[in-house]
């Protein structure tokens, strides 16, 4: 079979068509390889995948309508497009609010569209756990209320979805929702805090740490959420489903699991709490085990362990990456 991945060379992307690759399946990657964060990772996660003849890649902007409409008529048909490109970052989205909304609103919708036009007939849509706003009840589910965004990162994924459940009603395409939870692992993406506080840590740095370090995550391992993924490829109709880690951690808590896996001391530095951030997320993630009998398998020491092992392995340029961006 062949499906589209956009966003190939992301974090997530990268780690989905690995996975399809192996499974024997053609893979078109597309990705514009943006600046929103340091493009070498991005580099070199793309490096790895073009080792693999099942993968073809595009340099693409998926918000280009004609470029897509030429790609999937190339192409035609699809049999499926996983769509994980999007502009990423609640406190990135308050700075550049049209690009955001551009990418991830409107490059949806083409991508849509495109579906429509070409005969694919599953999508396959990265959601965020953004979207559920401040207060949500914890474990948070798929019925919470997400009407409430905090950030236009938020709003813009909350577009997309609300826009793939009309191409479901209007066109019959069958659409799986994810809403992914804080996703860490090698390579990962050098704005958030996993890889932030590893190379922080290992290069003697500050550790800069945005309010108390009370706030806690439910991170998810990146094999977890990528074999999730791939499990959504199924018809489902129109379905949203929560993927997260089932283990919260504190801020402070990961700063010292880091500490210890690292054998360095860090050097904290208390800056004020900033307004596009949640205190707390942790998924209600039921829903995935029943429709896809899908579980995390990956505990939060062992992932953290697997990223800092990669980390200490690629630390002559990782540790080179731009991570105050």
């Amino acid at each position: 079979m062949r499906f589209l991945v956009t966003g190939a060379a992301g974090f997530i992307g990268a780690r989905v068509a690995n996975l399809l690759i192996a499974q024997g399946h053609q893979v078109v990657g597309v990705d514009n390889l943006n600046t929103a964060y340091d493009v070498r990772l991005k580099e070199y996660r793309l490096a790895r995948l073009k080792e693999f003849s099942q993968f073809e890649f595009h340099r693409q902007d998926i918000a280009d309508r004609q470029a897509m409409r030429e790609l999937f008529a190339h192409y035609r048909p699809f049999d499926g497009v996983i769509h994980l490109a999007a502009r990423a970052g609640v406190r990135a989205s308050t700075q550049d609010p049209w690009e955001f909304e551009r990418s991830n609103s409107a490059g949806t919708l083409t991508l849509l569209e495109m579906c429509r036009q070409f005969d694919c007939a599953k999508f396959v849509f990265a959601s965020t756990s953004s979207i559920y706003g401040a207060n949500p009840p914890y474990p948070t589910p798929e019925e919470a209320d997400s009407s409430h965004p905090l950030q236009p990162y938020a709003a813009t994924k909350k577009a997309g979805e609300v826009m793939c459940h009309a191409y479901h009603h209007l066109y019959g395409l069958d659409v799986t929702i994810f809403r992914f939870f804080t996703v860490y692992g090698p390579a990962g993406r050098p704005d958030l805090a996993m890889f932030r506080f590893v190379q922080w840590i290992a290069e003697g740095r500050p550790v800069k740490i945005n309010g108390d370090g009370s706030q806690s995550r439910g991170f998810t391992y990146i094999d977890d959420v990528a074999r999730g993924v791939l499990l959504g490829l199924k018809p489902l109709g129109f379905e949203i489903i929560n993927l997260g880690g089932h283990e919260s951690i504190s801020v402070l808590d990961l700063v010292t699991l880091i500490e210890e896996l690292l054998g360095r001391k860090a050097r904290l530095e208390f800056l004020p709490f900033h307004p596009a951030d949640m205190m707390k997320n942790l998924a209600d993630v039921r829903k995935a085990e029943q429709v896809l009998g899908w579980q995390p398998q990956v505990n939060l020491r062992e992932g953290v362990q697997n990223l800092v092992n990669w980390y200490l392995q690629e630390r002559e340029w990782a540790s080179q990456i731009i991570t105050d961006g």
